[in-house]
């Protein structure tokens, strides 16, 4: 395989990665349209927290570091997070204690969307296309 290629193929990874990120942060704002997506996205959530609060490394990041060292480029240290995410964040970089808070972070957010969530489904509002009548 060349190396644009795998260079390519590492930055799909980075791709991947942030729409992981994204879905696992706000993918419960896609349940009262796509209820059904509650069995991925609660797997994902959890998977999500446990990485950023344990301080653990998400499988993407190494995969990502060895694709570019097979194109012939420096991998980089630390996680995904701390590479991409935070330099944007917090250029002075990444402390357990910001892990530990964007962690309560995404809890808090996904909290809110699910308690909307579940409140619109005991109340008997529609929550997708296909149960609207008419649809």
């Amino acid at each position: 395989m060349s190396a644009t290629l795998l260079a390519w193929a590492a930055d799909g990874v980075v791709l991947l990665h942030l729409l992981f990120i994204a879905f696992v942060v706000a993918g419960a704002a896609l349940l009262p349209r796509w209820p059904r997506l509650v069995w991925l996205h609660g797997p994902a959530l959890l998977w999500g927290i446990w990485v950023e609060a344990a301080g653990a490394a998400c499988p993407l990041t190494p995969l990502e570091n060895r694709l570019r060292a097979l194109a012939g480029a420096q991998g980089y240290a630390g996680g995904f997070v701390e590479h991409y995410l935070l330099p944007l964040l917090y250029p002075a970089g990444l402390t357990r204690g910001t892990q530990g808070a964007l962690a309560l972070l995404v809890v808090l957010v996904n909290l809110l969307l699910y308690a909307r969530w579940w409140r619109r489904r005991r109340a008997g509002t529609p929550t997708s296309r296909t149960s609207r009548p008419g649809m």
